[in-house]
């Protein structure tokens, strides 16, 4: 479903916990790292939407959450030609989103990445709010700091933001970001279902895309 300029409605989900680390997951058989989203099916509001993909993506229902705050209008971004279908080309030119800030009030183990037979995550972890935006895959890093920036003002006032993270290459912070860095590596959790592969690159920091699989359905 497309709109008249050729976006695709979409849904992004920025899941905290209770200590304001949002939820980070693998795509399934990659190396790849994002938000939970998806896009609106006709008939839908994004709010339907959206825990329509909770459920789906990371298996929670809307009693294991809070509604936080979402943002106010639509986000877009392009897709470059290279990463569209050829059959779309021509009349799909991207997303856009609405983004929603949700807070867990379930616990971990309520999340199951297997809780449908098409699943688009095999593992996950709890990460800092401000992910470093320069390992998302270029064409989204512009969305991804709009729907954070916006929706951080709606945290916890004892949450302290980190937006020296955003848009800033890693390599060149190791020594102020060592704490992050360590937990990124080493803190890790899977649920009922979930596996891991290490990928040496991603533990050394690599400024890979974290998405890139423009082909997938709800991915682009």
């Amino acid at each position: 479903m497309l709109d008249r300029e050729g976006f695709r409605p979409n849904v992004g989900i920025v899941l905290l916990n209770q200590r304001n680390q949002v939820f980070w997951g693998k795509r399934i058989r990659t190396h790849s790292w994002q938000f939970p989203q998806g896009g609106i099916d006709r008939g839908e509001t994004p709010e339907q939407a959206m825990f329509r993909e909770l459920h789906e993506e990371v298996g929670l229902q809307p009693d294991h959450v809070r509604i936080v705050a979402r943002t106010r209008d639509w986000l877009r971004y392009e897709v470059p030609d290279r990463f569209i279908r050829r059959d779309a080309r021509g009349h799909y030119k991207g997303q856009k989103q609405i983004w929603y800030l949700l807070q867990l009030v379930g616990h971990d183990w309520d999340l199951n990445l297997r809780a449908t037979d098409h699943p688009e995550f095999d593992a996950w972890r709890w990460n800092d709010y401000w992910v470093p935006l320069d390992v998302v895959v270029e064409f989204k890093r512009g969305v991804y700091e709009l729907a954070l920036t916006e929706l951080a003002r709606y945290l916890p006032r004892h949450h302290e933001h980190r937006n020296r993270y955003l848009r800033v290459g890693l390599r060149s912070h190791e020594q102020e970001n060592q704490g992050h860095e360590m937990m990124l590596s080493a803190s890790f959790e899977l649920p009922p279902g979930g596996s891991f592969e290490p990928d040496p690159q991603f533990a050394e920091r690599s400024t890979g895309p974290i998405d890139t699989d423009p082909m997938h359905a709800t991915g682009i």
